[in-house]
């Protein structure tokens, strides 16, 4: 039992002496019996000066390889002994700007590789206390007050959170068509109040609207578009007018006459063969 856990902590030291360079390796685990450790790698974050951003340098953490079932909250907790976190942001990619989501059933995107994180400090102290937990041991970030779903249970998790509830989806749809229809009501009555009004330049704004409205965007409608074109060609097409277009009407004439007299030469074999001797 001795030499396993002298190979144990070997394994967590060459985990931890493993960093890149720039960065701090800090050795975590997302559950008790969970022998090898996860390395998270960390460093100050750094930005140019003047760029605006949500991340100000000297007080923000940028962490690499976070897991997907990693959450904020669990980052938040973990860093909390460094220091009062203000606000943890996970991303795909480094740089990327975190969309606000609007909607939770549409435009939802499901996470399935390792993220980055940002997690910013109230003082500067922070940042420096988060880099020394490395030289103690890993740091464990599921507890029973707190856990972190990880495995099967995670899976069963997702599956259970994807089932829509109905009634709620309903609710969403018609409150997202209701702002809707109130933003076109208001286009429509703004387009109104300014049509035929000259700009500051004298320009007046053409509308669809008028004596002519536009044609409708449907299927029917569209067929009918196209009927009414097609016949119009038609009248224009000159036929038989070139020496080519004699051939092409020969040549089609040529095969329907052929074809009709396949189709004659079947029916009257199928007539003899149906032939029979009826004296009555």
């Amino acid at each position: 039992a001795a030499s396993r856990r002298a190979k144990m902590a070997a394994a967590e030291e060459r985990v931890v002496g493993a960093a890149p360079a720039g960065y701090t390796a800090l050795a975590v685990k997302f559950g008790e019996r969970q022998r090898s450790p996860h390395c998270l790698l960390v460093k100050e974050h750094q930005v140019r000066e003047g760029a605006g951003t949500t991340h100000p340098p000297r007080r923000t953490l940028f962490v690499l390889n976070v897991p997907p079932y990693c959450s904020p909250d669990s980052l938040s907790r973990l860093f909390a002994r460094c220091g009062c976190v203000q606000s943890v942001d996970i991303c795909e990619k480094p740089g990327e700007k975190k969309e606000k989501l609007t909607s939770k059933f549409f435009n939802c995107k499901t996470v399935t590789g390792f993220q980055v994180a940002y997690v910013v400090f109230r003082k500067p102290a922070g940042v420096q206390a988060a880099k020394a937990l490395s030289q103690k041991g890993p740091l464990l970030i599921s507890t029973e007050s707190h856990p972190v779903k990880t495995g099967i249970s995670k899976w069963i998790a997702s599956y259970a959170a994807s089932v829509v509830d109905q009634e709620e989806l309903k609710a969403e749809v018609d409150a997202y068509m209701q702002d809707y229809d109130k933003k076109i009501a208001e286009e429509e009555a703004k387009a109104a109040k300014e049509e035929g009004v000259p700009d500051e330049e004298g320009w007046v704004k053409v509308t669809r609207k008028g004596r002519k409205p536009g044609l409708p965007r449907t299927e029917a409608a569209n067929l009918r578009v196209l009927e009414r074109e097609k016949r119009k060609r038609a009248r224009k097409e000159l036929l038989n007018f070139y020496a080519w277009q004699h051939r092409e009407t020969k040549r089609e004439h040529i095969a329907q006459l052929r074809k009709k007299f396949e189709e004659d030469k079947q029916r009257i074999a199928l007539m003899r063969a149906q032939r029979k001797f009826r004296p009555y």
